[in-house]
This record gives C-alpha cells, sequence and structure tokens, in this order.
C-alpha cells in the first residue's frame, strides 16, 4: 500500500507518524510533467475522491489530535478542494485556537484546485482570521483574502516598490486579522531564460524585514521553494531566532532548493547556515 510506504518514508525521516487517520480508496495524487524548459512544466492535479477530499466534518476527535501540538501549519491548498474540507480546516483552526496553539498559513493559490463554484475570498477570510503567521505574496493575498494590488506602485518592477507594497498588504493584513503578529511576503521573479531573483520580507512589529537578495543564471526545480521557505521561518520561530537572522535562514532555505530536484529539500540546518555564510563573503 502506497500510504504505508510514504509513512515509512516519514518514519525514517524522524517524524512522527502515529496520529495520521487511514480511510478511503485512494491517496490524492500530483504530477509535474517536464517540459524542454523550467516554464514549460505545470502541476496536473489527482484529488478526486481521494482520501483527504472525502473528510467529512464532525469525523475527527480534535482533542486527541491535538494533545501536545504546539504549532499547527495548514496550506490553502486543502480548503481548495471542497467546501466539507473547508468545513474540516475551520474545525481544527477553531480548535487549535482555542488551544493557544501557534497557527500559521501559506496562502498558495491553485487555480486548478479551486473548481467547485465558490471564489476563495468566501473561505480563507474565515480560516486565516485564527493565523498567528500569514505567509504568501501580493497577489495571493488579493486573490484569497481581498487585499488588493496596487499596480501603480509595482508598475516599474522595482524593489523599492515591491517592499513598499509588501508592508502596505502586511499592515492591511494585519488590521483585518487581529490575531496574526506576523506575514511573509516572498518575491520571485524571472531572470534571463533560465534563471531567478529571489527575495523576502517579514513583517513584525511594526518593522519590515528584508532578506539577502539571491540571483541566479540557472536553476533546476521550482517547486517546492515556497514551503521550504514556511518551514524555514517555522524553524527559526520555533526556535527563537533573531527576526532578521529567521528571515535569512528561511530564505537561503528556499534559495537552495531551487537546485535541488523535485519537490522537497534534502538540506539539514547546518548546510543551510553553512550556505548562508558563504553567501555574504
Amino acid at each position: 500500500m502506497m500510504s504505508r510506504q510514504l509513512t515509512a518514508y516519514l518514519e525514517e525521516k524522524k517524524i512522527d507518524s502515529s496520529r495520521i487517520l487511514y480511510q478511503g480508496d485512494r491517496l490524492g495524487l500530483y504530477f509535474l510533467p517536464k517540459g524542454k524548459d523550467l516554464k514549460n512544466a505545470g502541476v496536473i492535479y489527482d484529488r478526486a475522491h481521494s482520501s483527504f477530499s472525502e473528510l467529512q466534518p464532525g469525523s475527527i476527535d480534535w482533542d486527541v489530535i491535538l494533545e501536545g501540538v504546539e504549532w499547527l501549519h495548514f496550506s490553502a491548498i486543502s480548503p481548495a478542494l471542497n467546501k466539507k474540507v473547508a468545513r474540516v480546516c475551520e474545525e481544527v483552526l477553531e480548535a487549535a485556537s482555542a488551544k493557544e496553539i501557534m497557527i500559521s498559513v501559506d496562502l498558495n493559490y491553485r487555480a486548478k484546485l479551486w473548481q467547485y463554484g465558490v471564489p476563495p475570498t468566501d473561505i480563507m477570510p474565515g480560516l486565516v482570521k485564527y493565523c498567528d503567521l500569514i505567509m504568501g505574496n501580493l497577489w495571493a493575498a488579493e486573490k484569497m483574502l481581498g487585499i488588493p494590488v496596487d499596480n501603480d506602485l509595482i508598475k516599474s518592477e522595482k524593489k523599492a516598490g515591491f517592499l513598499q507594497h509588501a508592508r502596505q498588504t502586511s499592515e492591511q493584513l494585519l488590521e483585518k486579522f487581529p490575531l496574526a503578529s506576523m506575514v511573509a511576503n516572498t518575491f520571485r521573479f524571472d531572470h534571463g531564460a533560465t534563471g531567478i531573483n529571489y527575495y523576502t520580507t517579514l513583517y513584525t512589529g511594526g518593522e519590515l524585514y528584508q532578506s539577502t537578495e539571491y540571483f541566479s543564471g540557472k536553476i533546476l526545480d521550482k517547486v517546492g521553494s515556497g514551503d521550504c521557505f514556511m518551514a524555514g521561518l517555522i524553524h527559526g520561530i520555533y526556535k527563537k531566532r533573531p527576526t532578521q537572522d529567521t528571515l535569512e535562514f528561511a530564505t537561503a532555505a528556499a534559495f537552495q532548493k531551487l537546485f535541488i530536484p523535485s519537490d522537497a529539500t534534502d538540506q539539514p540546518v547546518t548546510a543551510i547556515e553553512k550556505f548562508m555564510k558563504e553567501y555574504e563573503r
């Protein structure tokens, strides 16, 4: 059974799998065809009738699942599946918030998944209201939370405009979602035919922190860099690293992922920290 094989892989990585719920007939899948260049690669989702998409509200004892949990992270691709799963997401967020568990969200918008007749702006604000940390980008905040993109501010495509907009959007998000105290934005732009320009921001305590700006003339795989950035943020905040250091670590981890095939990094913390020091020199 594929699910058991994946669980065994997680356990090899020392990830606790004891609370995984096994049900339904199949796993949700996605396929990543490789085009002749990175721009031609597109994800094909196969989530219909999967065990996750068939989750029912009221079917999980969240008190048991959340026992001893300190941090809950969720992705916007989950409520994108259908109304029932969106309600399940609301259940766990409500339960986690009541237990004062740290909650973060990745606003990764996937148009191919939002296909059940309800726009993200009708669903996501009701979920994000529970979050302490909101991560995404200017365009995701508009598409999913109704925070408008100021095209006049960024029409020059200069970094100063994007940074100003990051502050503006972050302030609007914190005003709209008072439980949140941190907003992270990623900026990833094509650089030449096969390269990339990458930097990030983190707004907290009334201050906008900005990361080192990375350039590369050629990368290997874009998939998973946002997830890697989010994981780096969670690591840094959980370990109580200084804010600027946390942002730098997360950004370096995400940038390194661009040179690793498939959708997950294989770099330990020590390798990322070494890369940060070498890049500074």
